[in-house]
């Protein structure tokens, strides 16, 4: 299943609104068969899977990420069924599918056909991988991730705005990356015409993922090449984006922050002190600081160079 997920991890992104998911299929215990979510939703991993595994899919074991589907499309057959058809002896999955169309019939299709069928293997890893299309199926938004690059003093830029570069080489291309695991990423209008930031992906290999251009403004002006929202919930409005990236500035990070859109947070921390610098976020009205505690998980640490980067979930009923 850990396999199935970071082949999952692959399509985020790219998939929406159907979910990122990934499948592995093995049989005396070698993989035959592996496959994930393609750009644009189809095929589904199942059926690049069952492709590539042949003959060899009849009696082996199937571990995907979620569900098999069960309703039909004119995009393609459902997946609970070429399972069937392939003659697969057991399907492991780690998530239901919260889709009223299969929503359990998947399961219950391969278990009336005689497939053995465990569920909730990696469920929390899974639902980590896929929280983009569950907040939007949960809250009808997208998953949004603050990223913010900081001095250990919790600046964002030096007092005249000089903010190039706060972390290293190592840093910036972990963001990148994280650029091309959404479809989307934001920013504020002085960011934008204070830095005139490209917003796209710089690296080897991902260059074509750079994802939609947001510019979060109460002007509503347009501006060329860029999608403007006036309000941070207005993003439940963005077609096709299930992840949304919140890059900067302070004030873009205080409104969602405030308005309680944020679901993940990625902290850049470089070993620098800046002092009597631009702090990364304003206020966000916080009321009391009791209210501040029990809200966010660390869920990820790691160095990366010199700088520590720190992830947190936001802790939600």
């Amino acid at each position: 299943m850990a396999a199935a997920l970071t082949l999952a991890e692959r399509g985020r992104g790219r998939t929406a609104p159907n979910p990122n998911v990934g499948c592995m299929i093995v049989k005396d215990g070698r993989v035959v068969g592996r496959g994930w979510t393609q750009a644009g939703g189809r095929p589904h991993a199942e059926a690049v899977a069952l492709d590539r595994a042949g003959a060899a899919a009849r009696g082996a074991t199937v571990y995907v990420t979620l569900e098999p589907c069960a309703h039909a499309s004119p995009r393609g057959p459902t997946c609970s069924d070429l399972l069937i058809e392939a003659g697969v002896a057991r399907v492991v999955a780690a998530l239901g599918d919260s889709d009223p169309r299969t929503d359990g019939s998947g399961i219950g299709r391969l278990r009336d056909s005689g497939v053995a069928v465990d569920i909730g293997v990696g469920e929390a890893a899974a639902r980590r991988s896929m929280a983009g299309f569950l907040t939007r199926r949960a809250l009808g938004r997208p998953h949004v991730t603050l990223k913010l690059a900081t001095s250990l003093d919790g600046c964002i830029a030096r007092a005249d705005g000089e903010s190039r570069w706060i972390t290293g080489e190592a840093a910036r291309a972990h963001a990148h990356l994280e650029r091309a695991r959404h479809e989307a990423i934001l920013v504020g209008r002085g960011t934008y015409e204070a830095d005139a930031p490209k917003l796209d992906v710089r690296l080897a290999g991902l260059d074509n993922r750079s994802p939609r251009r947001v510019l979060l403004t109460r002007s509503l002006d347009t501006v060329a090449g860029l999608t403007v929202v006036g309000a941070p919930e207005r993003i439940a409005d963005l077609d096709g984006v299930d992840h949304v990236l919140v890059e900067g500035g302070a004030g873009a990070a205080s409104a969602f922050l405030a308005a309680d859109l944020i679901d993940r947070l990625l902290i850049y921390r470089a070993p620098i002190l800046i002092g009597g610098g631009r702090p990364a976020i304003g206020d966000i009205g916080l009321d009391r600081l009791a209210d501040a505690h029990g809200r966010w998980r660390l869920v990820d640490q790691r160095m990366l160079g010199s700088d520590r980067l720190e992830a947190y979930e936001r802790v939600r009923d």
